[in-house]
């Protein structure tokens, strides 16, 4: 399919150019493409950012009360108590909400690639990008399911030792969760899951469905493979509630899909959180909420 000249959904020929180009050609391509998305939903992406972003800092700036209890507002529990249904859903939207502020700014130009190829295969573009949407936050809400569940047997487990009550272990914890983040950022996984980010025409060259839901589902599992430890780090540093480091995240994962030298900056962010990790876990480096 082609628009002025450009390959909304390249060929083989195409992919094969686009190491002979360069990156700008890469790009240059990418920003025409996305071009061709109806104006309704790049507006609609940033209105939607937008209000996630209002209403997680309306909710941290309503949580200001300092933790009490050592070690528990650095591991993020301060947002459960009990394991109820209630208590599940309560976090599970407000998990939702904050993947979607800080994970839309860089799905952006995969939603706008797929919103183009949508309209030119079909003048009904709205109804199968948002389920694009829908499918692709839908992965980081069953991860949200995991992650109340792990802060729970966190909890359970201080409860349960006295000798955590301390918080000793702590800058410990928080020291691995910085190392272990770090290492993940060279592993085959996580290169693999950023190549895929990195390259919407030929990810929706590669994964297209009829309908968005299936291959929106499907980058949010390439997302998952991605992110997923800096939403530890996150976690383990400061709680879900603080503004700084969802900004810090936001950014870091922006600057490693879309930027030119995105792999680059991977590999810097990896060795900062070794680094890190093991100034803290050392105890020459107090961090937390």
């Amino acid at each position: 399919m082609r628009e002025d000249g450009v390959d909304l959904i390249p060929r083989e020929r195409s992919r094969r150019g686009w190491a002979t180009h360069g990156v700008r050609s890469a790009y240059l391509r990418l920003r025409s493409a996305i071009g061709l998305a109806p104006l309704r939903i790049p507006v609609s992406l940033i209105v939607l950012t937008g209000a996630a972003w209002a209403v997680m800092l309306h909710r941290a700036l309503s949580m200001s009360a300092p933790m009490d209890r050592a070690g528990h507002g650095a591991m993020g529990v301060e947002m459960i108590g009990e394991f109820t249904l209630g208590g599940l859903g309560v976090f599970l939207a407000v998990w939702t909400v904050m993947m979607g502020a800080m994970m839309l700014p860089s799905a952006a130009p995969m939603i706008l690639t797929f919103a183009a190829a949508q309209a030119r295969r079909d003048r009904n573009v709205a109804v199968p990008t948002w389920m694009f949407v829908t499918c692709y936050i839908l992965v980081w809400g069953y991860a949200g399911l995991v992650v109340y569940v792990l802060l729970h047997a966190g909890k359970d487990l201080v409860d349960h030792l006295a000798w955590l009550e301390s918080g000793a272990w702590a800058p410990l914890a928080l020291g691995v969760t910085l190392t272990l983040a770090g290492l993940y950022q060279f592993t085959p996984l996580k290169r693999l899951c950023l190549r895929h980010c990195r390259s919407p025409l030929a990810f929706v060259k590669q994964h297209w469905r009829d309908g968005g839901a299936e291959t929106g589902f499907r980058h949010g599992l390439y997302c998952l493979g991605c992110c997923w430890a800096f939403f530890s780090v996150q976690v383990a540093a400061a709680g879900m509630m603080s503004i700084a480091w969802m900004l810090l995240i936001t950014l870091v994962v922006f600057a490693e899909k879309i930027l030119p030298h995105g792999p680059r900056i991977s590999v810097a962010v990896a060795l900062g959180l070794i680094a890190l990790g093991l100034l803290v876990g050392s105890g020459a480096v107090r961090l937390g909420g």
